[in-house]
């Protein structure tokens, strides 16, 4: 199932791996995020060399062109789980990856050609809800940690906002740091860019395996043909386990849904709620809102694109509830996007997993953020 920002891709299906038998100097598999800012990286480096991105859709798949467009480092209540789950350092150092890609992606691409809005980003809190507690006395400590990282604190309580933005939550959290992004011309316009450097990126060419001998790497794709490569990344993310089975990076789909343009809409920015586990924002009129796996995390971990009733109609009562009190809506589009979660912990997989080929892949949802990053670090280990 498409996104709403799939929909006016201009790019069409390849021919999977006819014609591909010749050499190249890098592979990279998966046309995602990771995937071209690694092999625009490398061509940096190296533009002299040949680079290739095979990418199994008509369009950069998995969770790059399906995410819901958050520029965002972390809700204050996930940025509190973390710190108590793993520490104040490890959890601090990944929001600095995430603040850190923010920037790099936005100098690297434009905010008017990625469609970045600094409308802010929000937390939501229920009336009674025992999150607020735990989050209101962490507070000051979390912006004490954050102001090492960002300058300044980034979060303040403007319940004065509740009211303007037509919500009916208890309490909310405001930072002007974050805000949403156009995911479909972020993507379209890293396609260019890298596109510009000469390298070549084929649709249609799903990876089924690869050899590698220590001398090269031979990738064998589904239509049966077969390419050679001096090196190879792996950047299918949610997939990952496809190709490399015992790899630590399992399949987390993300379901969504964007309603019908509301008169009167007052949301501006974007938002979550429940450590993360709901996110929306308006978008073109309507609300576009994601979330709920938490509700069936099994359920959740496949690369099945599909939606399901459950978690829908969880969305549904969250926009009847929260989001759009009293407002008559009607569902505009629903789709889904296959995210990868490492096993252990959210840092991402930036790996060899031969001698000749490199995993990037374990982003936690956090792509958009972190992905300029983890593909660097990927084109330094090859």
């Amino acid at each position: 199932m498409q996104s709403i920002w799939q929909r006016g891709w201009a790019e069409k299906p390849g021919k999977g791996g006819g014609g591909l038998s010749s050499k190249v100097d890098l592979a990279v598999i998966g046309g995602g995020i990771v995937g071209l800012f690694s092999a625009l990286h490398y061509k940096h480096k190296h533009p002299g060399h040949r680079v290739l991105v095979l990418e199994r859709g008509a369009y950069p798949d998995g969770a790059s062109a399906r995410n819901a467009g958050f520029a965002c480092f972390g809700s204050p209540s996930e940025l509190i789980a973390d710190m108590e789950k793993e520490g104040e350092d490890a959890a601090m150092a990944r929001v600095e990856e995430r603040w850190r890609g923010l920037l790099e992606l936005r100098a690297e691409l434009g905010d008017e050609r990625i469609g970045f809005e600094p409308t802010g980003g929000h937390e939501l809190f229920g009336k009674a809800d025992p999150l607020y507690t735990k989050v209101a006395e962490g507070f000051d400590r979390l912006n004490g940690s954050l102001h090492g990282i960002l300058g300044q604190p980034a979060y303040e309580w403007r319940n004065d906002r509740i009211g303007d933005l037509g919500l009916n939550t208890g309490q909310l959290a405001f930072t002007g740091l974050e805000g949403p992004i156009h995911t479909g011309r972020m993507m379209q316009t890293l396609l260019a860019k890298v596109r510009e450097l000469g390298v070549e990126v084929v649709f249609g060419a799903e990876v089924a395996s690869f050899d590698d001998n220590g001398e090269r790497v031979l990738l064998g794709l589904k239509d049966g043909s077969q390419l050679q490569s001096a090196i190879a990344v792996i950047a299918t993310n949610g997939y990952a386990n496809e190709l490399v089975p015992d790899i630590d990076v399992l399949p987390a789909r993300g379901q969504v849904l964007l309603t019908e343009p509301i008169a009167g809409l007052r949301l501006r920015g974007t938002f979550h709620a429940n450590e993360g586990f709901y996110y929306f924002r308006d978008f073109e009129g309507g609300v576009l809102l994601g979330g709920g796996r938490h509700l069936d995390i099994a359920g959740e971990t496949t690369t099945e694109d599909l939606t399901t009733p459950l978690i829908q109609a969880d969305l549904e009562r969250l926009l009847r509830e929260m989001i759009l009190p009293g407002k008559v809506f009607k569902i505009r589009h629903r789709w889904s996007g296959i995210m990868g979660f490492r096993g252990k912990g959210k840092t991402p997989l930036v790996d060899f997993v031969s001698p000749r080929v490199v995993a990037a892949v374990g982003l936690s949802g956090m792509g958009v953020a972190i992905g300029i990053r983890v593909a660097r670090r990927a084109v330094g280990l090859v």
